[in-house]
């Protein structure tokens, strides 16, 4: 559905269960995570459940976006506000300015990025006669909204402007590091755009293309929208054949309905959904751990003589006395025993690791429980914290441009192997990609699927066959059709039980 058909499918829903009554609500909607190629440990159980290094015991996204939010729904007219779940937004504004959602259209917050953020996100080109400049805070007007641009069409369009100066307003002879786009974050839909979308999609029928809230919403207004984005498909992750149609539509629907734009001068956006990000905000001396105050170590049990080391990020984890971890490493709901060692910049997430190993620098590292008959059973998927998951190719013949942990697909294979087919991708279509391989083996034990995974990432690094012929293999694709969640917070629950134990062991002085 994409998180718009979401957004849709949510009103609908509302509706069936409220009726009328839903006119009078204010509606918090977040989209809980997607298939977070980009970043997929939170792929199974979605972004918004995200481990954040903080709180006792720790808190995920879902707490840091309801913290932040709090003081919203006092000043909202009924309507929906719609946010992501790999984003943080920390803003700070006079005492006596409020953000107020009370417009018709749709209102959305702004906040100053460099150019290089706003090509990743979406840009306001806002109406510099309704702007100030000033202060903290100002409710504007914007004329059109770009998603994704590249640094051309920003500049061609009016979005950069100068910080400190009005938007829209570049004074001649500044200095370039001074320019600065204003990227979006949240938005609201006052109640009647949200009930003429609610109408456009009971007239639709089946939704069958995957509608973005931001680029497909978003683009249509303001009064120097244009209809040239519906055909470009360019940032579809799946791209289906009624999508420009739909889009067309929602562009009739929409053009003309304002978008209103609140400036938040003294703000900063974070984005958390990518291996790079997420390594870099919990582990480097970012300013967003600064001012969450990130925890080196969160909820966990570790070897205090390892705790001088502060670019780590180990959350709800058990480690073992003689274990050693890499400088800029996330450890997320895992055991890790006495004789491993995790190199430099890599994620582990919900693993159990007691054997033996050392595991090479900027690894990625995630277990997950499965169900495909009866029993359970794990699959771990391993990679190089900077594979391309999102990548794929359309013919066989072109696989070699797949890049497994710095190997070419085909030589992997080889090592492993197996073979180059059609049966080697979960995919119907012709999405060959390393989120469709099937090449992870599925496993008794937790600890022996993570062996197996580490198995397959030691004979590319070191050239030498490791067979997966024997096993039945699973996709990433696959992982998350089979996942057993319940299997997977138990796992968590004996971790949370374990570090609760011997909390109460240290208070009593045992």
């Amino acid at each position: 559905l994409g998180n718009g058909g979401s957004t849709l499918h949510a009103l609908r829903c509302l509706e069936e269960q409220y009726g009328d009554q839903w006119t009078s609500f204010t509606v918090l909607l977040i989209h809980s995570g997607g298939y977070s190629q980009r970043l997929p440990n939170a792929s199974a159980l979605g972004k918004i459940f995200t481990a954040l290094p903080f709180g006792e015991p720790v808190y995920q996204m879902l707490e840091l976006k309801l913290a932040m939010y709090i003081d919203f729904p006092r000043h909202m007219k009924p309507g929906v506000l719609i946010t992501c779940s790999d984003d943080i937004e920390l803003y700070s504004t006079g005492v006596t300015e409020t953000i107020t959602f009370d417009k018709p259209g749709f209102t959305a917050l702004a906040h100053p990025s460099d150019l290089a953020v706003g090509t990743m996100h979406g840009v306001f080109v806002l109406d510099p006669s309704s702007f100030s400049g000033k202060g903290g805070l100002e409710y504007g007007s914007c004329y059109r909204f770009l998603h994704k641009p590249d640094v051309e069409t920003m500049q061609q369009s009016g979005a950069v402007c100068v910080r400190g100066d009005r938007p829209g307003l570049s004074s001649p002879g500044s200095r370039g590091d001074s320019e600065c786009v204003y990227t979006d974050s949240v938005f609201y839909i006052d109640h009647s755009t949200a009930k003429q979308l609610l109408l456009f999609y009971k007239q639709l029928g089946t939704l069958c293309c995957e509608i973005d809230a931001y680029g497909d919403f978003l683009q249509a207004l303001g009064p120097g929208a244009t209809p040239d984005y519906t055909k470009n498909t360019s940032n579809v992750s799946k791209e289906d054949s009624g999508l420009v149609a739909v889009r067309q539509q929602l562009f009739s629907l929409l053009q003309g309905t304002a978008l209103n734009v609140i400036v938040l001068n003294n703000s900063q956006f974070y984005h958390i959904g990518t291996t790079q990000e997420y390594l870099f905000h919990f582990t480097a001396e970012s300013k967003l751990r600064f001012e969450l105050d990130l925890q080196p170590v969160a909820f966990s049990i570790f070897p205090d003589r390892a705790k001088t080391l502060d670019q780590l990020s180990i959350i709800q984890s058990i480690l073992e006395p003689g274990c050693v971890i890499g400088p800029g490493c996330v450890i997320e709901y895992s055991r890790i025993g006495p004789e491993v060692s995790v190199g430099k910049g890599s994620i582990v997430s919900g693993s159990c690791i007691n054997f033996s190993v050392d595991i090479p620098s900027n690894c990625f590292l995630s277990s997950v429980s499965v169900k495909i008959t009866d029993g359970v059973e794990y699959v771990t998927m391993v990679f190089g914290v900077g594979d391309l998951l999102k990548q794929s190719v359309e013919l066989l013949s072109d696989i070699h441009c797949l890049q497994f942990f710095g190997a070419s697909l085909p030589e992997c294979l080889d090592l492993w192997s197996l073979k180059a087919s059609d049966q080697l991708f979960s995919s119907e279509d012709t999405h060959l990609g390393l989120w469709t391989a099937r090449i992870f083996p599925v496993c008794s034990t937790l600890s022996d699927s993570v062996r197996m995974s580490l198995n397959m990432l030691n004979s590319v690094q070191h050239k030498s066959a490791f067979k997966l012929s024997g096993f039945q293999l699973l996709s990433v694709e696959e992982m998350l059709t089979y996942k057993d969640v319940e299997d997977m917070l138990k796992f968590r629950k004996q971790i949370y039980d374990e570090i609760c134990l011997q909390r109460q062991k240290e208070k009593s002085g045992m």
